[in-house]
C-alpha cells in the first residue's frame, strides 16, 4: 500500500529479520487500497435494473476522487449487447478492464488446453473496449492443483503478454450479496441497515487481518488490492466502503498504481487442496500466525520468497467464518 520502491525478491528465512530497514516506508504512512470488481453477473435482471446498479458503482467510485478501480468481467455474463456496454462503461470512465475468463471454471476441474482456450474466449469481447488491459484473474484465484498445470498456464499468460490480477485482502461479499438479495426478495421493504453494517464490519476485519500480516511478512504495508463484485450489496454499499476505509486513515489508490507493487511481480508457490486467495502462508512458516485459531489444513510447497506469499491464498474457514457464522444476526 505504500508509494515506495521495493526489494522484488525477499528471502523466506528472513521474515521480518534481514529485510532493509531503509526500503521500507515509515510506520506512521497510511495504508492504501485499490478496488477490484469482479463478474459483472446480473443475475438475469432488467436493463433499466442493470444499467442503474452499473450507474450507482460508477458513481461510488467518482465521488472519492474519481477513483479508479479494476474491473475483471466473465465473457459469459457481458456476451450480448447490454453486458458489453456495462463493461465499456468502465473503460470509458477511466477504470481498467481484464480478463476473468469466459466460463469462470474452477481450474483444477479442467484440464490446460481447455481452461487456456476458455480465458482466450473472453478477449474478442472486450479488446476494443477503452482500458482494456492484459491482466488475467483466476477464478477463485486459483491457479492450479499441480505444478504442471500452474507453470503451464503461467507460461501462456506470458506468451499472451499477461499479467495476473492478485488479490491482497479477499472478503465474502459474494455471500453477504446472496442473504440480502433474498431478503429483498422475499421482503422488498426491509431495513437493510443491518447489511451494511455487518457488510462494513465484515471487510474492515479482513483488511486489517491481511494488512497486518503484509506487515509481518514483508516489513510494510502492501498496496493492496480488495477483491468486490459486481452485485446488489455493492450498489448499495460501495461509497459507504470507500468512506469507512478513509475514515479510518486508509488512502484510497488507483488499481493502476496498486497493481505496480513489487509484491504483484512475485511468482506465489503451489498451495494444495485450497481455492481462495490469502497473504497468509509465509508467515504461518514464520510462526508467526497460529494455524489452531485459523483452521488451515492444506500443506504448502515452494514458499521461496516472502512477496510471493503475500498473494496466494485465504484460509477456507475464514471466508465463511466471518460471513456465515455472523451472518444470521443482521443478515437473517
Amino acid at each position: 500500500m505504500n508509494r515506495r520502491q521495493f526489494a522484488s525478491t525477499l528471502g523466506i528465512g528472513a521474515i521480518g529479520l534481514a529485510l532493509s530497514k531503509t526500503a521500507f516506508p515509515l510506520a506512521d504512512e497510511r495504508p492504501q487500497i485499490a478496488i477490484t470488481i469482479d463478474d459483472f453477473n446480473l443475475f438475469g435482471t432488467s436493463q433499466e435494473v442493470a444499467q442503474k446498479r452499473n450507474r450507482a458503482l460508477l458513481n461510488a467510485l467518482s465521488t472519492h476522487a474519481n477513483l479508479k478501480a479494476a474491473a475483471f468481467p466473465v465473457g459469459k455474463h457481458i456476451d450480448n449487447e447490454l453486458g458489453k456496454s456495462l463493461v465499456r462503461e468502465w473503460g470509458e470512465a477511466g477504470h481498467m478492464i481484464g480478463n476473468h475468463t469466459y466460463s469462470h471454471w474452477f481450474y483444477p476441474n479442467h484440464s490446460f488446453e481447455e481452461f487456456s482456450q476458455d480465458m482466450l474466449r473472453v478477449e474478442p469481447l472486450i479488446k476494443d473496449m477503452s482500458g482494456f488491459t492484459k491482466r488475467f484473474r483466476f477464478p477463485a484465484l486459483k491457479e492450479g492443483d499441480t505444478v504442471e498445470t500452474r507453470d503451464k498456464m503461467r507460461a501462456f499468460l506470458k506468451e499472451h503478454g499477461y499479467s495476473v490480477g492478485h488479490v491482497t485482502v479477499d472478503a465474502s461479499d459474494w455471500y453477504i450479496d446472496q442473504r440480502l438479495r433474498a431478503r429483498i426478495a422475499a421482503t422488498p421493504k426491509s431495513d437493510l441497515s443491518g447489511y451494511k453494517e455487518y457488510y462494513l464490519n465484515h471487510l474492515w476485519d479482513r483488511a486489517s487481518f491481511y494488512d497486518g500480516l503484509s506487515k509481518k511478512v514483508l516489513g510494510r504495508s502492501a498496496k493492496h488490492t480488495l477483491l468486490i463484485h459486481h452485485n446488489v450489496l455493492n450498489e448499495l454499499f460501495l461509497s459507504d466502503v470507500l468512506d469507512m476505509f478513509e475514515g479510518k486513515g486508509w488512502k484510497l489508490i488507483d488499481a493502476k498504481n496498486a497493481f505496480t507493487d513489487s509484491v504483484f511481480s512475485a511468482a506465489p508457490g503451489l498451495w494444495q487442496k485450497r481455492p481462495e486467495s490469502l497473504p497468509t502462508f509465509c508467515a504461518i512458516q514464520g510462526k508467526m500466525v497460529s494455524t489452531k485459531n485459523r483452521n488451515w489444513t492444506s500443506s504448502v510447497s515452494n514458499c521461496n520468497n516472502a512477496e510471493s506469499c503475500l498473494i496466494t491464498t485465504m484460509p477456507n474457514n475464514s471466508l465463511h467464518r466471518s460471513a456465515g457464522q455472523r451472518a444470521s444476526q443482521p443478515c437473517s
